[in-house]
């Protein structure tokens, strides 16, 4: 029998997530045969594989599981990518959730844009941080940013506030055109969602904003990648990625619209800070000398990306109360945790 046709694929990679991440899955279940649910178990040793199976053996025409080798968050993305039959993709971590109405609403309107042939490269929608443990949730919407509800491009949009960007879980990309910029996320290594969010975006040339809470961002975990601790014991992963980030495109020059190339630039120098945060945090000799190595890094790779991450660093400097290293730390830590929202 031919299956229908898959608006949206849905990857959730898996490791160890038998606690959780049977919520995840039921969040997308109610989108029917529209969208298709890959779900990646990457290596886990506990009931991951069984509770998959189930959910393939319920769900035949929805739901497909892929069992492989631990190669981390970013291999089974990758997995999912390749292995993805829908016209759009999007990765919903396997202890986040989707909004059951918002969800029914996006794809509805991805339906008709798919019907009438003019579907976008890119949708974004608003994300949630579910801090459950204390109660609190806080909305990331992009109202001030992009036009809503009609088709625009990055021309169109306003300028970013300090701290906001498109994260993972904003976005649902056109599949074809994550084939066609090439995006192979690095195996064992955290942090990739940055190049996933960074890396296609000049390839995006129609973008459509619903201004939905459609994505629940589960903080809280102690072994979670944005964990404060976790972070300072994976710096070495997030210097890969903006090593990484920084080899993707040559900014400004590469890209074509100066709206772009200038949000471009300003996540990446929110990158070199963060790093940098990290490195200062961690104090040793060897981390000195890592935070040299960026910078010089950046310099060899793109000198116009180095004066402007720079800048953008001793602005930040020169709006301290003193000059003490200890001061600079403290500032540049609590930029971090306004970008990440660590506990």
């Amino acid at each position: 029998m031919e299956r229908s046709l898959k608006i949206i694929t849905f990857t959730v990679p898996c490791y160890n997530s038998a606690a959780y991440m049977e919520r995840c899955i039921d969040s997308l279940i109610p989108c029917g045969n529209d969208v298709e649910v890959i779900i990646v178990n990457d290596g886990s040793t506990d009931d991951t594989q069984k509770i998959a199976d189930k959910y393939a053996a319920q769900y035949p025409d929805m739901v497909r599981v892929i069992h492989q080798e631990n190669g981390g968050h970013g291999e089974a993305v990758n997995t999912g990518l390749k292995n993805a039959a829908g016209l759009y993709f999007k990765v919903v971590d396997s202890d986040d959730w989707l909004d059951g109405p918002g969800l029914i609403e996006v794809l509805q309107t991805l339906k008709t844009f798919v019907g009438s042939n003019a579907a976008p490269d890119m949708m974004v929608c608003n994300y949630i941080y579910e801090k459950l443990l204390e109660g609190t949730r806080h909305v990331i919407n992009y109202s001030n940013v992009f036009p809503c509800n009609q088709m625009f491009g990055w021309d169109d949009m306003k300028k970013f506030p300090a701290w906001k960007y498109l994260l993972m879980h904003s976005l649902i990309y056109r599949t074809q055109l994550l084939h066609e910029c090439g995006l192979k996320l690095p195996k064992h290594t955290f942090y990739v969602d940055n190049i996933f969010v960074y890396q296609p975006l000049p390839f995006v040339k129609t973008i459509y904003y619903m201004n939905v809470d459609l994505y629940h961002y589960f903080i809280g975990r102690e072994d979670q990648s944005v964990n404060e601790s976790v972070m300072l014991k994976r710096i070495d992963q997030q210097l890969l990625v903006t090593r990484i980030m920084i080899r993707c495109h040559r900014l400004p020059g590469s890209i074509s619209s100066k709206k772009l190339s200038s949000y471009m630039l300003s996540h990446l120098a929110i990158m070199m800070i963060i790093c940098t945060v990290f490195l200062r945090i961690s104090g040793t000799e060897e981390d000195d000398q890592k935070e040299k190595e960026l910078w010089a890094f950046l310099s060899s790779c793109d000198n116009d990306l180095y004066r402007y991450a720079s800048i953008r660093f001793l602005k930040i400097v020169a709006n301290l109360p003193g000059s003490s290293g200890n001061k600079i730390t403290v500032r540049l830590y609590n930029i971090a945790r306004k970008v990440y929202k660590f506990n």
